[in-house]
């Protein structure tokens, strides 16, 4: 599993306000642009943690996903922001928060008029059913085309069930009843062959390594857990229970896929 770099923020250079949590583009101390996602956010730190899990399984399993790093934020940045709004967003997020590369010259994905074909778009549907992505939609489709190739972003929507943790373990054998409203199901015609390849490469080791990416900071404090250890164990569980019964919601996404087509 590769290590995350750290970066340390440098200039705030615009908000991109069609996020729900105010994103923005930021330029780092190594000369590249981001997009920062702040853990004083909405969501906070819960986006954050399903942005890195969802992030790195999807690159685990061959999937294009912008380089994610970790973006110190010291408590002096901002302070010359003129915007209340976005200043207190920045206080908020002193600290470590997540940030992805930025695609310079991206588009966004347009389903009427790019083709995906069918073992690619059923491995982003597979995905995005073990994640509980609900935020993969004709609406907001999350992927950007760049340099004619299909990448994915924004993640912070999936294992919305880490906010609460209710019936958390139940919810990890469950179909995933919005894989009805996914922008690739039409094409996804080959649920049932990725699902056999991308069980051989997500292995419990491949999970363990991918959950314990996750910062101590990040598992602090909000969750019915008494330590980041147990927290991060929870993730795992989850996780791994998941894919072991994953013929559960690739056989529900097929039957949605079927009164589609």
């Amino acid at each position: 599993m590769r290590e995350i770099r750290t970066v340390n923020v440098t200039r705030y250079v615009t908000p991109l306000r069609e996020g729900g949590s105010m994103p923005a583009i930021a330029e780092a101390d190594d000369q590249f642009l981001y997009v920062l996602k702040f853990r004083g956010a909405g969501q906070g730190r819960k986006a954050l943690i399903a942005e890195l899990i969802g992030g790195e399984i999807a690159r685990a399993i061959g999937l294009k996903v912008p380089e994610i790093v970790f973006a110190n934020l010291d408590t002096a940045f901002g302070r010359t922001e003129p915007d209340e709004e976005i200043q207190d967003l920045l206080k908020a997020s002193v600290g470590l928060n997540l940030a992805l590369h930025y695609l310079s010259g991206s588009i966004t994905f347009d389903p009427t008029v790019t083709f995906v074909d069918a073992k690619l778009a059923s491995t982003i549907v597979w995905l995005d059913c073990l994640l509980l992505n609900v935020d993969r939609t004709c609406r907001n489709t999350n992927m950007l085309l760049w340099y004619k190739e299909l990448w994915l972003i924004d993640h912070g929507a999936a294992l919305y069930f880490h906010h609460s943790w209710q019936n958390w373990m139940e919810k990890a054998v469950q179909p995933f009843a919005q894989a009805k409203d996914h922008v690739l199901l039409p094409w996804a015609a080959e649920l049932e062959a990725v699902d056999k390849e991308i069980r051989k490469v997500l292995t419990d080791e491949v999970i363990h390594a991918i959950v314990n990416l996750l910062p101590e900071v990040w598992l602090e404090g909000d969750a019915p857990f008494a330590s980041s250890q147990e927290h991060k164990q929870a993730y795992i569980q989850f996780l791994t229970s998941r894919i072991a019964n994953s013929e559960i919601f690739v056989k529900a996404a097929n039957d949605a896929r079927a009164t589609l087509i």
